[in-house]
């Protein structure tokens, strides 16, 4: 392999999904692992196999959907060792990623182990996973505060014991850039049998230092890195794929690496794992941002018309943010409309072709523009697959002057329809209360977004909504041009999601 280039590591399956409130059924991760795979990641972490049944489903069907190398996360013990060979060995390359904490508050309060037990366990562990699987990352979690010494022992133990790549996690996201390069530059340099290895990281974002933190790595040696698209993950999250390759890609100049990502894939990667995921991306956010290449100011406005290069390092095409004119309208046939998606990277089946058809040309009689985006929002609507325990039949909202509302629904559930009208102050509010009434249940109304897509006076209304139910976060969304009828169905969405959910991990 060439030394200067880099692995990407995808985790958005693993330790993207932990993020709150995400909740990815079957049908979803597949449809995302293609899509990564499209990107061009290397390897795709798909999950944790012993963590639940429905997580063991989702890996064992990634590996068998894809030809990159696929990874299932284990514990060190032999229980989730085997479980996560079970999952990934139909894999074109499968992968175990066994880990074990290392730093001291670790070992001593989550652990209660000794260092030397520490030790014994993720070489044993190592070594029978290496009688099972040619292919073994070990990550010494929370190592970016771990005992240097202690640390080089353990990475030199599981090297020696078959690990083929060693994961360096800054799992807190505690260090600085120049302190986490120099922690690689020192266990390049003090850990004997290093260069068996792959030495890789995986930076979490607590201080907003991720990216910096990686590229630091990257630069003193490390050659495989972490990330998850949009940076989603546990708390303030990963770092994110897209702002690292920039980076490599905009200033190869200084960092001289290589990769494999087609960087074109970029903006609508992010854009379908947004969706999927339920998670909106920040409108300032780097490279995928709404605003990543949008100039209010008078001066820069000028600048970007006299030369783009005066206020944009990277080209919008660059990362595939392309804006779509009118492509297709209300005329067009099911034939030019399947091919569109086709080229838009959509392979669906017949039954869900008709089923977006139907919405494009109900959206082309109200539209005058009609987007990619708005494509994209239908498709997405169509092929999320939450069984449908309830399902709109129809509604009628009226509004008064004093903001009183009255809403009449009617639900199908099973071959009943349940219907039920209320008036209550505010039409959301009214909605809300009128389906929580129907559906039977105690939800909690954990967050509710909405947003056009894409902006303008005749764009689309998308709502995620956001319930909580036994502690537990579940994301409903949908789309529609008109926003009540997007807020049910986003509603009914997530309800859906909760009494369908058979995936109760044992593990977190």
């Amino acid at each position: 392999m060439d030394s200067n280039r880099v692995i990407v590591f995808d985790t958005t399956l693993r330790d993207g999904e932990q993020t709150p409130g995400v909740n990815l059924n079957l049908s979803e991760k597949l449809e995302i692992a293609k899509q990564l795979e499209l990107l061009g990641v290397d390897i795709i972490e798909a999950g944790f196999p012993a963590a639940s049944n429905g997580d063991f489903q989702a890996v064992q069907g990634v590996a068998s959907a894809v030809k990159c190398s696929v990874a299932a996360l284990c514990r060190c013990v032999r229980t989730d060792i085997d479980r996560g060979w079970e999952a990934v060995k139909e894999a074109k390359k499968p992968r175990l990623h066994l880990f074990l904490a290392t730093s001291e508050i670790h070992m001593k309060y989550k652990l209660k182990l000794s260092p030397d037990a520490v030790f014994e366990q993720a070489v044993q562990c190592v070594r029978y996973a290496k009688t099972l699987c040619e292919d073994i990352e070990f990550s010494c979690e929370d190592a970016s505060r771990t005992d240097p010494e202690f640390l080089y022992k353990v990475l030199e133990g599981v090297i020696d014991a078959g690990a083929t790549t060693v994961n360096i996690p800054d799992t807190v996201g505690y260090k600085i850039p120049n302190e986490f390069g120099n922690l690689i530059a020192e266990i390049i340099k003090n850990v004997p049998n290093i260069s068996r290895a792959v030495v890789s990281v995986h930076c979490h974002n607590d201080l907003g230092l991720a990216v910096g933190n990686t590229l630091a790595a990257l630069q003193n040696g490390a050659r495989q890195m972490e990330t998850t698209v949009n940076g989603i993950g546990e708390r303030a999250g990963n770092c994110s794929v897209e702002e690292v390759i920039m980076a490599l890609t905009t200033r190869k100049d200084i960092l001289q690496l290589n990769h494999n990502i087609d960087t074109s894939a970029i903006f609508r990667t992010s854009k379908r794992i947004s969706k999927l995921t339920g998670v909106p991306i920040n409108v300032c956010k780097p490279i995928v941002g709404d605003n990543a290449f949008a100039h209010e100011s008078g001066i820069h406005q000028h600048g970007v018309l006299t030369n783009p290069l005066t206020y944009e390092i990277m080209t919008p095409q660059s990362v595939g943010k392309q804006e779509s004119t009118l492509v297709l309208g209300k005329l067009s046939g099911r034939h030019a409309f399947s091919a569109h998606l086709k080229n838009l990277g959509y392979d669906l089946s017949r039954e869900k072709i008709d089923e977006a058809f139907a919405q494009f040309k109900e959206l082309a009689d109200k539209k005058k523009r009609i987007t990619d985006e708005d494509l994209e929002a239908i498709v997405l609507n169509n092929t999320a697959n939450v069984p449908e325990v309830y399902k709109l039949e129809n509604f009628e909202l009226r509004t008064s002057a004093n903001n009183l509302s009255e809403i009449s629904i009617s639900v199908k559930c099973g071959d009943q329809i349940i219907s039920t009208t209320l008036s209550e102050n505010g039409p959301i509010t009214t909605t809300y209360e009128a389906l929580e009434k129907i559906t039977d249940g105690k939800w909690e109304l954990a967050s509710y977004d909405i947003r056009a897509i894409p902006e303008g006076d005749d764009a689309l209304g998308e709502v995620i909504v956001r319930l909580r139910k036994n502690d537990k976060l579940y994301t409903g969304q949908s789309v529609s041009h008109n926003i009540i009828e997007a807020s049910i169905l986003a509603y009914l969405d997530s309800v859906n999601r909760a009494l369908t959910d058979t995936d109760e991990k044992q593990i977190i």
